[in-house]
């Protein structure tokens, strides 16, 4: 699940993604300010837009949401006020966490790209990597599978030149964060990084 936020870029509109599978064919059912999208297949909810959603709350955040009791508190009073009979709780998981980059090889079809396994505390994860500057024994940020980048670009399991690659490595620039350089390179974090913890930007 992801929840998005970004005023400035696409408006006062929250966006709220709880499926990360490839959906046949999408279809909407709009009521008032809350728009349910969902996979007309399987008739499953794969997300809902919330227009003018600082009407309904506070949103502080820009970019990736955090599920917090207020924004959940707002998501339920949208859609409860605009006539969707349904109590939403979400997940708590958090989809941006502290890997740790445990080995680095080349890989073996591609010469800017290594093959980065990365413990993110609940398990290790094989991701293929092009940042110059990954290296064995790095902190990182890690944005996991259904993870949405601040570019609204979603992270899924790729094949990348015939090796699988499961989340992304991210930089400070992919991140949206302040003052990021421009040089291009993954964002290393400081050794007191607790490994799986959830990144706070």
């Amino acid at each position: 699940m992801n929840i998005f936020y970004n005023q400035k870029g696409i408006g006062d509109t929250l966006l709220i993604s709880l499926s990360n599978s490839e959906p046949v064919e999408l279809a909407y059912e709009r009521k008032g300010n809350v728009s349910r999208i969902y996979d007309t297949s399987t008739k499953q909810t794969t997300g809902y837009n919330i227009f003018d959603a600082s009407s309904y709350g506070e949103l502080t955040e820009s970019g990736v949401v955090d599920l917090t009791e207020s924004v959940k508190e707002l998501i339920n009073k949208a859609l409860s006020g605009e006539g969707f009979d349904i109590n939403f709780e979400g997940s708590n998981k958090p989809l941006f966490v502290v890997g740790y980059v445990s080995s680095k090889d080349k890989h073996e079809n591609a010469d800017k790209l290594n093959v980065c396994q990365v413990n993110v505390g609940s398990e290790t994860l094989q991701i293929v990597c092009g940042a110059p500057n990954v290296e064995a024994g790095q902190k990182v940020v890690v944005a996991l599978e259904g993870a949405v980048m601040p570019s609204g670009l979603q992270i899924k399991k790729a094949s990348l030149r015939g090796v699988e690659s499961n989340g992304m490595i991210c930089s400070a620039k992919e991140l949206n964060l302040p003052d990021a350089p421009e040089e291009k390179g993954i964002l290393v974090l400081d050794d007191s990084s607790e490994i799986g913890s959830s990144f706070t930007r």
